[in-house]
C-alpha cells in the first residue's frame, strides 16, 4: 500500500511518454467514490422494468406532470434570464459596498435545503407573508397552490447556476476588447450585441441548460411552497414521489427518464460549467511557420532596418509594391489638456506621430486611456482638429485604439475583424468587406482573411489589428506597444510597414513604445514621461543627444549619473564622486542646479594600466559582465569610485585585453565626452 501504480502500456518506457505513476493512496478512495456514484445509477438501470417502460411513460398523469414540468422549468428559465443576467453582470463588473454579501445570498439557494427554501418563500410571498398580501390585494395574485409559485420556486433553487456560469464568465472577458471595439466606433448596445454576447454565449448557454435542468428537477421548495395539486403544481419529481407509494416499478421509470435528461444536460455541456478545457479548432501556428505559410507577407516590405537612426527616415512615394495609404477622414490636429495622474499639455498638428516612452508607471497606457475617456485615474480636456470631444464617449471620439495584446475579436475572421470599424460606421457591408481586404493586402495579410485570431501567429494578430485601426480612418491613433510581442525579425518587418503607412495617415499618432528603435525611427517627437509629468517632449536626435531622464539614456544604452552642478565644470554625483565636464552650452549656469551626467558607452576606453595624456576622468575598476550587442561588445565595469558604467568596444580590443569576469581595468573618459543637461 503506497507504493506506484505504473502505466503497463507498451513504449512507456525510454524513448516513449512515461505516465506519471498515480500513488495507490489516491487511486483506490478516487476509484470507491466512482463506484459510490455509479451505483445508484446502476441501480436505477437494473430495477427498470423495461417491457412496461414505454406503458409507465405514457401514463395520463405522467404525462400531465411531464407537460407541467416542461412549462413550470421553461418560465423558471426564462424569469431567471431576465433577473440572473443582470445580476451576473453587476457582480462582475460593478464595484459596489456589500458585493460579498449579495454574492452569498445568490449562493444561499444552492446549500439551503430545499424544504427550508420553500418555508422562507411560503413566508415571503404566502398570503400571511411579507409581501403576499400585497400582491393578492394589488394583482389578484396568489403564488402558493398555483402554478406560479411552482415557477417561483423552481426560479429560486436554479437561478445560482446561471449567475454564478455568467459571472465567472464576464470576469474573465477582456476588458480591451468591449474597449477597443467602443474605440472603433460601436455604441454600447452594438459592443454588446457584436462583442460581448457572443463571446459570454457559451457561457450563457451552460448555465442556461443547467438552470433549467435544476429547474425540472425542483421537488423540496416546489411542494413546500406551491403544493402538489395534479395539474397545477404536481411536476413531475412530485410524481415520483407519490408513485414511489403505489407503483414503485413506475416511480423507477419516470426516475431514469429525468435521469436521462440530466446526463443529457451534462454531456452537451462537456465541462463548460466547471471549466474543463474547449479545443481550439486550430492550434496558432508558431511565428516561422506561419511566415512560412503566408509566401505575400512581408514580399514588399524590403530589409529590415539594421539599427535607430538620429531623424525619421523618410519615405519614398509609391515606394515598395503596395500602393499608398489612405488618409485618415479628414486632417486633423490634436489639442490636449491633462489633468490627475498625467499632468500637462500636449498639442500636435496634423500628421505627427508621438513616441511616447518611460518607465513603467510613468503614466504611459494611462496617457492613452485618458485620451479615449477610459480611466478615472486622468482627465482629458481633448480637441480634435477643433472639436471638442471631451464630453463625448469613446465610440464618437472618431479615435482608435491598438491596445498591447491587439484586442482582435476572437469570434471573427480576420477580414471581420478589420470591417468592424468601417461597419460600426455605417458602411454598408460590401464597401466595408471591400476596404478591409485591401487594407489587410497593404499590410501583407492578405490571403489571411478568413482565419480567425486562434489561427494567426503573433506578427500576424498585430498586422490585423493594426490594419482594423487604419481602416476605419481615425483622427487620432493611440497605438501601446503594438510590436512588443514580436521576434526581432518580424518586428522590425513590421516596423517598417507601419513607418510606411503612418506616412500617408492624416491625424495624429501616438505610440507607447520602450524600444528606442521603434522611437526614433517611427516618431517626430518623443514624448518622455515620468511619474505622470512631461519630462521631455522634443525630436528623437534631440532626446538621443541630450537625454533628460536618466531612464531615457540607459534606454539608449548610455550610462546616465544624477548629481548637481559644481565648480569649474565639474559634476558631484549622488552616489559619490566627481566628474569633471567641458564647460558648454548645456551646463547649468549655477553650481548647486541638479544635472543629469550622460556617456556614451563607446566614449569609455578600458586600459590594463592607468592611462597617461589627455582624460580627465580615470577610474579603476572591475569587469562584470560582457554582453554582444551586434558586431560589438558591451562591458559592465563596476568601481568604488563612481557608478557602475558601461563600455562599448569590439571584439578584437576584448581578446587584446583579456577581457574576462573579473578582470581589473582602467576606465577613461574624456571631459568633452560629457554631455550634460539640466534636471
Amino acid at each position: 500500500m503506497g507504493g506506484p501504480v505504473r502505466s503497463g502500456r507498451p513504449g512507456a518506457g525510454a524513448g516513449g511518454a512515461v505516465r506519471r505513476g498515480v500513488p495507490a493512496g489516491l487511486l483506490v478512495p478516487a476509484l470507491v467514490g466512482v463506484a459510490f456514484l455509479l451505483l445508484p445509477l446502476v441501480g436505477v438501470l437494473a430495477r427498470t422494468d423495461w417491457p412496461s417502460l414505454l406503458h409507465h411513460l405514457t401514463t395520463p398523469q405522467v404525462t400531465q406532470a411531464l407537460r407541467l414540468s416542461l412549462v413550470v422549468s421553461g418560465w423558471a428559465l426564462l424569469l431567471s434570464l431576465l433577473m440572473g443576467v443582470p445580476l451576473a453582470w453587476l457582480l462582475a463588473r460593478v464595484p459596489f459596498p456589500g458585493k460579498a454579501l449579495v454574492r452569498s445570498l445568490v449562493l444561499l439557494p444552492m446549500v439551503l435545503p430545499p424544504t427550508v427554501g420553500g418555508v422562507a418563500l411560503l413566508l415571503a410571498f404566502g398570503r400571511r407573508g411579507v409581501l403576499g398580501p400585497w400582491l393578492e390585494s394589488t394583482f389578484g395574485l396568489t403564488l402558493p397552490f398555483h402554478t406560479a409559485g411552482a415557477v417561483v420556486a423552481a426560479a429560486f433553487v436554479a437561478m445560482p447556476f446561471l449567475v454564478i456560469s455568467l459571472e465567472g464568465a464576464l470576469a474573465g472577458l477582456r476588458p480591451s476588447l468591449e474597449e477597443t471595439a467602443a474605440s472603433l466606433g460601436a455604441g454600447p448596445l452594438r459592443v454588446f450585441a457584436t462583442v460581448t454576447l457572443p463571446l459570454l454565449a457559451p457561457a450563457l448557454a451552460a448555465g442556461a441548460a443547467l438552470t433549467w435542468a435544476r429547474a425540472l428537477g425542483e421537488f423540496g421548495a416546489t411542494i413546500t411552497f406551491a403544493g402538489n395539486l395534479p395539474g397545477a403544481t404536481q411536476t413531475l419529481p412530485l410524481q415520483v414521489y407519490l408513485l414511489l407509494q403505489d407503483s414503485p416499478e413506475a416511480a423507477t421509470s419516470v426516475s431514469l427518464l429525468l435521469l436521462v435528461i440530466a446526463m443529457a444536460v451534462l454531456v452537451a455541456l462537456r465541462g463548460r460549467w466547471t471549466g474543463g478545457p474547449v479545443r481550439e479548432a486550430r492550434a496558432t501556428p508558431p511565428e516561422g511557420a506561419a511566415a512560412a505559410a503566408d509566401p505575400a507577407g512581408f514580399a514588399d516590405l524590403g530589409a529590415p532596418e539594421e539599427g535607430p537612426t538620429l531623424e525619421k527616415p523618410p519615405i519614398r512615394p509609391g515606394a515598395g509594391a503596395t500602393s499608398a495609404p489612405a488618409p485618415a477622414a479628414e486632417e486633423s490636429d490634436l489639442r490636449a489638456e491633462l489633468t490627475g495622474y498625467t499632468r500637462f499639455p500636449l498639442t500636435a498638428p496634423a500628421g505627427t506621430t508621438i513616441a511616447v516612452v518611460g518607465p513603467n508607471g510613468a503614466g504611459k497606457t494611462t496617457l492613452l486611456r485618458a485620451l479615449l475617456g477610459l480611466t478615472p485615474r486622468a482627465h482629458a480636456e481633448v480637441l480634435l482638429g477643433g472639436r471638442d470631444v471631451t464630453r463625448l464617449p469613446t465610440h464618437r471620439r472618431e479615435v482608435a485604439w491598438v491596445p498591447q495584446d491587439g484586442a482582435l475579436f476572437p469570434h471573427l475572421s480576420a477580414l471581420a475583424n478589420t470591417a468592424y470599424g468601417l461597419r460600426a460606421r455605417g458602411v454598408p457591408r460590401a464597401e466595408a468587406r471591400r476596404q478591409a481586404r485591401e487594407w489587410l493586402r497593404r499590410l501583407g495579410v492578405g490571403e489571411l482573411a478568413g482565419r480567425r485570431p486562434a489561427q494567426l501567429s503573433g506578427g500576424q494578430a498585430q498586422r490585423v489589428a493594426l490594419a482594423r485601426a487604419l481602416a476605419a480612418r481615425p483622427r487620432l491613433l493611440l497605438l501601446d506597444e503594438p510590436l512588443a510581442a514580436l521576434d526581432q525579425t518580424t518586428r522590425a518587418r513590421v516596423r517598417h510597414t507601419l513607418r510606411r503607412h503612418l506616412a500617408g495617415f492624416g491625424g495624429v499618432c501616438l505610440i507607447v513604445t520602450h524600444d528606442p528603435v521603434e522611437a526614433v525611427s517611427l516618431a517626430d517627437r518623443v514624448l518622455v514621461l515620468e511619474g505622470g509629468a512631461a519630462v521631455q517632449d522634443a525630436p528623437p536626435a534631440e532626446v538621443t543627444r541630450h537625454p533628460r531622464s536618466p531612464w531615457v539614456a540607459r534606454m539608449l544604452g548610455g550610462n546616465a549619473w544624477e548629481g548637481t552642478a559644481g565648480p569649474d565644470g565639474t559634476v558631484e554625483l549622488a552616489g559619490g564622486g566627481l566628474l569633471t565636464t567641458a564647460p558648454g552650452e548645456a551646463t547649468p549656469p549655477g553650481p548647486g542646479a541638479p544635472v543629469l551626467a550622460v556617456i556614451a558607452p563607446e566614449a569609455v576606453s578600458l586600459h590594463l594600466a592607468r592611462p597617461e595624456g589627455s582624460p580627465r576622468n580615470v577610474w579603476a575598476g572591475t569587469v562584470r559582465e560582457l554582453t554582444a550587442v551586434g558586431s560589438r561588445l558591451r562591458v559592465l565595469v563596476t568601481t568604488p569610485e563612481v557608478p557602475a558604467l558601461v563600455a562599448e568596444i569590439t571584439p578584437a580590443a576584448a581578446a587584446d585585453l583579456g577581457l574576462t569576469d573579473g578582470t581589473r581595468v582602467w576606465t577613461a573618459v574624456k571631459a568633452t565626452e560629457v554631455t550634460v543637461v539640466g534636471l
